[in-house]
């Protein structure tokens, strides 16, 4: 930034010393001087070899300190995501997000990359206005005024504009929300005949983007008109007073081009410091939104504490509802509200503050990658990422391709990968997108069972499947993960019938435990969650 400040200042002062030295020259051609005259040439020659020079490298350092600003912004808004982790969702929607990528870093970069021009523009104003001042006090006053009133002139725009695009950017954080709503939520749409209301509210709030981004567009065409009027006003008053003191003999002829080239010349400098003042409140206004996302703070915060070898294969209890996980049993969860056992997973996953412990020690005082290493949260709202299937099922990297084969059996998902013409080597799409529902959601259970952590805890794993599938899995899930400690949280009878132990929450408590049929038979609460009522 400091190189590209300079090699500005010294590109803008190579260009306001020009016309002083044409002057010069003029007047010596005029006096028959011919030394003066080819020294003075020789200094135009300089100025403009100076110019090329310093004008290279300050464009290059432009678009570098551009590109830094803008993608160091990119980095920074990534590892904060990852940070906040499971906070990110809930404090700030996708679309406003996404729109970091996709329009402030732009008008971040612009910003610092106008910091350069804008910087060395308003050194060549003050240049000018010094040799202005030494040859004419009072063309020199006028552009020592005029330049201020100018910027006077330009500053009521600014408010209004900055208020403008605030709200025009918001706008576009919800359409983007939307746009990914309706984008991930596509087929369902389709099935229940949803398209044509949604494309009426998606055309909705893309007028309302269009008529904000008007609104922004009239304040910044009134502000590019003023870029070209006042400079104008400023260029005829000073030729015009500047052609009155040479026809009085005030000036010479040469300091009369002189002038009028500086008043030329003032055009371009005073309308980079009006395009700095816009860039610079785009660049505020993107850069609010940025340190909004940069400010969030996670909910869990790393604890100091470390684990013993032996609670990994304790107990895992969550002292709110009372929810015990046993060591090397399947247990399956069943809530009367979905709401609640979503609460237990997300405390037990060390998602959401609570009391929970693995082996009496306290989750809150690990560290949160240690919990993750031992405890898999694996829910319907994970997703299938863009690259080979292989590396999708076996994120660490870990797994064996027995081990890979073996979960897809569990997950009953053997047929999904056959039917693929690369097997496991075929590459996944964005969101896994070509895979219906039911599909993904048996990846993704292969996924977590390829993961094989200490305590792994399933979240409806079978909501989306048919019930012939949906038996296989509860079969096999119990054997794929036999002597590990597993929850399920479900209220799939042929889930629950496999269970070792089912665990009845109702108002956020442990209301009964026992087995499938035994809850049936003793527990009417029970009874009308699992058969929903019926019988």
């Amino acid at each position: 930034m400091l190189v590209g400040i300079s090699m500005a200042i010294l590109w803008w002062l190579a260009q306001a010393l020009v016309p002083a030295a044409l002057g010069r020259a003029i007047d010596a051609l005029a006096g028959s001087r011919t030394g003066d005259l080819v020294e003075w040439s020789a200094a135009i020659l300089g100025l403009g070899a100076i110019q090329a020079v310093t004008g290279v490298l300050r464009h290059r350092f432009a678009v570098l300190t551009w590109l830094g600003a803008a993608y160091r912004t990119v980095q920074v808004t990534a590892r904060q995501a990852t940070r906040l982790g499971a906070t990110l969702p809930k404090r700030l929607s996708t679309g406003e997000v996404v729109s970091v990528g996709n329009s402030d870093i732009a008008h971040i970069g612009n910003a610092m990359d106008i910091l350069l021009r804008g910087t060395g523009a308003l050194v060549a104003i003050g240049t000018v206005t010094v040799i202005l001042l030494t040859t004419s006090p009072p063309l020199g006053l006028i552009v020592l005024i005029g330049v201020p009133l100018m910027a006077a002139a330009v500053g009521p725009l600014l408010r209004p504009l900055h208020k403008r695009q605030h709200a025009q950017r918001d706008l576009q954080g919800d359409l983007a929300t939307r746009a990914s709503d309706i984008v991930g939520g596509l087929r369902v749409l389709r099935g229940i005949g949803g398209e044509a209301l949604f494309s009426a509210r998606y055309r909705e709030e893309s007028q309302g983007v269009r008529r904000a981004g008007v609104r922004v567009a009239s304040v910044e065409s009134a502000l590019e008109g003023a870029q070209i009027l006042l400079p104008g006003v400023l260029i005829a008053a000073v030729t015009w007073l500047g052609a009155q003191f040479a026809l009085d003999g005030r000036i010479s002829p040469g300091q009369l081009v002189a002038f009028y080239a500086y008043a030329a010349f003032l055009i371009a400098p005073l309308r980079t410091v009006t395009e700095a003042a816009d860039k610079l409140t785009k660049g505020h206004v993107a850069a609010r939104r940025v340190c909004r996302i940069l400010s969030l703070e996670p909910e869990i915060r790393d604890g100091t504490g470390t684990l013993p070898a032996e609670a990994v294969s304790d107990v895992l209890l969550d002292g709110e509802s009372g929810v015990a996980v046993r060591p090397g049993r399947l247990t399956a969860l069943v809530a009367a509200v979905p709401e609640e056992a979503a609460a237990i997973t997300d405390r037990l996953g060390r998602y959401t503050p609570g009391e929970v412990t693995l082996g009496g020690v306290s989750l809150a005082e690990l560290p949160v990658g240690e919990v993750r290493r031992h405890i898999l949260v694996a829910d319907n709202a994970a997703r299938l990422f863009t690259g080979r299937l292989r590396d999708e099922l076996d994120v660490r990297g870990t797994a064996t391709d027995d081990d890979v084969r073996l979960a897809l059996h569990a997950a009953c998902a053997d047929d999904i990968v056959e039917a693929l013409p690369d097997g496991l080597d075929a590459r996944v799409a964005e969101a896994g997108r070509e895979f219906s529902g039911g599909q993904q959601q048996r990846l993704r259970l292969a996924r977590a069972l390829t993961a094989d952590p200490d305590v792994l805890v399933l979240v409806e794993p079978t909501s989306a499947v048919d019930a012939h599938t949906e038996a296989r899995i509860a079969d096999r899930l119990g054997k794929a993960r036999a002597g590990r400690t597993t929850l399920v949280c479900t209220t799939s009878p042929l889930v629950l019938d496999r269970a070792d132990l089912v665990v009845f929450v109702e108002d956020g408590k442990v209301r009964a435990e026992g087995s499938h049929r035994e809850l049936l038979d003793a527990e009417p609460g029970y009874s009308a969650v699992v058969t929903r009522g019926e019988g």
